[in-house]
């Protein structure tokens, strides 16, 4: 047979005791060099290549593990060679070799030796091809060969819209399950292909305008390209919302992490276009129900990433103005809805300040809470207009001194709400417990407005008490929103609907005298709003840097759901007790080794052989898994044998199965690891321990304290709100060098 010409596949099993390395060094070409002239066979020994029982290829860095662990080798085809005859088979098409070749394919495209010739042999294009002509089965091999493909930083730089608008069109079909598995998550990593997620600098927000794309980089598509061809099936979001609730538990993860990396990597252009879709479709209420419902640690994650991501629309909306002209049709509805006559005095017209605004400038009513404080009064108002309409006449006529302001009541109450949700500032979030009130703002903002009302009338307040009324619905909301994780909401409506004033006056008295009123007032808070965000930072780059220096954990036993207490014979014990995890600098893969017992591990990643791609972690799930039998255990780590640990955590891929499962040895390195992993996610990031949020907040607290030392030690009074001065008459006026005043002084 001729060298250029691919060898008939062998496939001769290897004892591994017949595998020996020269001087302590592996080297896999060695081996089957040596086996070549042990066996007499006569092609090239870089036409073979070792794999074991589960296909995995040996290479020199599993060679050692391969036979520590006693595995059963093979003698096969090189993956060059294994390329070329996959490649052909495509080529050919011929139905039974060509099924073979799309189901071959899926494992060989993770390996770069296989994957580098199979794109050099423009296999990319057959592939692609195969996804657009195939269907059942062989289309769900192509898909999944896709996808593992674009795990890798090359080779798919070349897909283009047609390919994005095929990909859509399979969502948007009913096709079966593990044909839509792949093409959500092909989708998902589209979207995060951005310039912006290239290695090297971050840019600061999706907002900034992208650096072009290196040549032949894959990090070229992003959301825009991806929203374009979303934008041609618009069923397709309805789909994937659907899918949420899929009975299939990948299904529902794929689905959810599909929406998180919209939401996270939306440009301004398409950014008010995918919010308003998503929230037509209830995506909040089909969020909400899986809180509920979920019975998949896998899910938890996403969970709360999509949390972080509703935290920063919802600060987007803060943050945008509302604008009277493109406001127009919605504060045409509040103010029809008042059923009020407009009054016009000495030529001056008075609407807004009607129903409680201190001026007729809507821009500047809402500048503290934008145009989520127009979503919430409009809310408000829909949820019952003849109840609105009433209370707005109500005050009316009453006297002057006696009117409670409604729309900016409206407006103190959401500033409330943002401030209890921790609305600071896009991208931080410090929750570690699902919060279905929080995705409910709206709804939560009409019981509170509600209370407030009904507070104002049973204390007989003047308008001078409007800072002691939103006092007593600051106390409420307190009490009432506690424990959002497992609060009914029928609980949350009796405690704004029924609760009486004196017992909600009594509470709140005896919170003042534990209570500060500095801390309350604007400007203030405003400061810890910059404080908590200065914080959040710091303890992110701590976690991160615990990554990098690394970890000992037991290799714990994954314990089903509903399965914990099974029999400790009926669970896998892991082959080796221990093992140490280090990220490495790039962020890209965590190192680790197995070991028996714990060792002095060097800095770098000499010692640590096998590796685990960072973009692969889809989940990182908690108290998932035990401690096998006989393993020294901490304090921490002491309890019930057969329960799963506190302390535990697995690291899920995208498809079956995990990646890790292993138990930390307390709970600052427990926080340390599943905090610092999920903040290094693509697709928004969350904190999910106590630890880690009760840091943020402790570090906000002693900030904010350490400032007012400054002020309070000098008893400077802190005003509730600054008042502007009257704009200049004219702009005949300049502004004077400080400098030169000085020096005429």
């Amino acid at each position: 047979m001729s060298p250029s010409a691919p060898p008939t596949r062998r496939s001769v099993l290897v004892p591994t005791n017949s595998v020996t390395t020269k001087d302590g060094i592996t080297d896999v070409a060695d081996v089957i060099k040596q086996l070549c002239l042990n066996l007499q066979i006569q092609e090239p020994y870089t036409s073979f290549a070792l794999r074991d029982d589960s296909e995995e290829l040996v290479t020199d860095e599993n060679l050692k593990r391969m036979i520590k662990q006693k595995a059963h080798l093979r003698l096969v085809s090189a993956p060059k060679l294994e390329a070329l005859d996959i490649v052909e088979k495509l080529t050919i098409k011929e139905e039974k070799s060509y099924r073979l070749a799309l189901f071959s394919l899926q494992r060989y495209i993770r390996e770069d030796e296989f994957a580098r010739e199979f794109l050099a042999r423009d296999g990319l294009q057959e592939l692609i091809q195969a996804i657009m002509t195939t269907h059942g089965n062989m289309l769900a091999y192509a898909l999944t060969t896709m996808q593992n493909l674009m795990e890798l930083d090359y080779g798919w730089s070349g897909l283009g819209e047609g390919f994005i608008a095929t990909i859509v069109r399979i969502l948007s079909s009913q096709n079966p399950i593990n044909v839509c598995r792949p093409a959500t998550t092909i989708l998902k990593k589209l979207v995060e292909a951005d310039p912006r997620s290239a290695p090297g600098p971050m840019v600061a927000s999706s907002s900034t305008r992208a650096p072009p794309a290196p040549p032949h980089s894959v990090y070229r598509y992003g959301f825009d390209c991806v929203y374009e061809q979303m934008s041609l099936q618009r069923n397709l979001l309805e789909i994937v919302v659907g899918r949420l609730g899929s009975a299939d538990s990948i299904m529902g993860l794929n689905s959810m992490m599909l929406i998180n990396s919209l939401l996270s990597h939306a440009t301004d252009a398409s950014w008010e276009d995918l919010v308003s879709e998503l929230e037509r479709l209830n995506i909040r209420k089909a969020v909400v129900r899986l809180m509920s419902s979920h019975i998949s640690e896998d899910l938890t994650s996403s969970i709360l990433d999509f949390q972080a991501n509703i935290v920063r629309v919802t600060y987007r909306r803060k943050t945008a103005p509302v604008d009277p002209q493109q406001d127009e049709a919605a504060l045409r509805f509040v103010w029809s809805s008042a059923k009020l006559p407009e009054i016009i005095d000495s030529g001056e017209l008075y609407r807004w300040r009607r129903i409680g605004f201190t001026s007729e400038d809507i821009r500047k009513e809402f500048s503290e809470v934008g145009a989520l404080g127009l979503d919430c009064l409009i809310n408000f108002v829909k949820s019952d207009p003849d109840y609105f309409a009433k209370v707005v006449l109500e005050q009316v006529n009453r006297p002057i001194e006696r009117r409670c302001p409604v729309v900016k009541a409206s407006n103190e109450i959401v500033a409330l709400l943002a401030e209890y949700w921790s609305i600071f500032a896009p991208g931080y979030s410090t929750s570690t417990e699902f919060q279905p009130f929080f995705l409910n703002f709206t709804k939560v903002h009409t019981l509170v407005l509600k209370f407030f009302l009904r507070m104002w009338n049973e204390s007989g307040a003047a308008t001078a008490d409007f800072g002691r009324v939103i006092s007593l619905a600051r106390s409420q909301v307190n009490m009432a929103l506690k424990k959002e994780s497992t609060r009914q909401w029928h609980e949350v409506e009796t405690a704004f609907l029924e609760s009486e004033y004196r017992d909600v006056r009594d509470r709140q008295m005896k919170e003042l005298e534990l209570e500060d009123d500095l801390l309350n007032k604007v400007p203030v808070r405003n400061l810890r709003a910059k404080l908590y965000k200065e914080s959040f930072e710091f303890v992110r780059q701590q976690r991160i840097q615990c990554l990098l220096q690394g970890a000992w954990f037991i290799n714990g036993i994954p314990v089903a759901s509903g399965n914990a207490g099974a029999s400790r014979e009926a669970l896998k014990r892991p082959n080796r007790t221990w093992r140490f995890m280090r990220m490495d600098k790039s962020a890209r893969y965590i190192h680790y080794v197995d070991a028996h017992v714990k060792f002095q591990v060097r800095a770098g990643l000499e010692d640590l052989p096998e590796r685990i791609e960072v973009a692969q972690i889809a989940e990182i799930g908690t108290g998932t898994c035990i401690v096998p039998s006989g393993v020294h255990r901490d304090a921490d780590l002491a309890g019930a044998a057969l329960t799963a640990s506190p302390l535990s955590f697995s690291l899920y891929s995208s498809r079956e199965g995990t990646l890790a499962d292993v138990v930390a040895s307390d709970g600052s390195y427990w926080a340390d690891w599943t905090d610092g992993l999920n903040l290094l996610r693509k697709d928004g990031g969350h904190v999910a321990t106590e630890e880690t949020a009760g840091f943020v907040n402790a570090l906000t607290e002693i900030g904010l304290k350490v400032k007012l030392l400054n002020l309070s030690g000098e008893k400077v009074e802190i005003p509730s709100s600054l008042v502007a001065g009257p704009p200049p008459p004219t702009v005949d006026f300049f502004y004077a060098d400080p400098g030169y005043i000085w020096q005429q002084a």
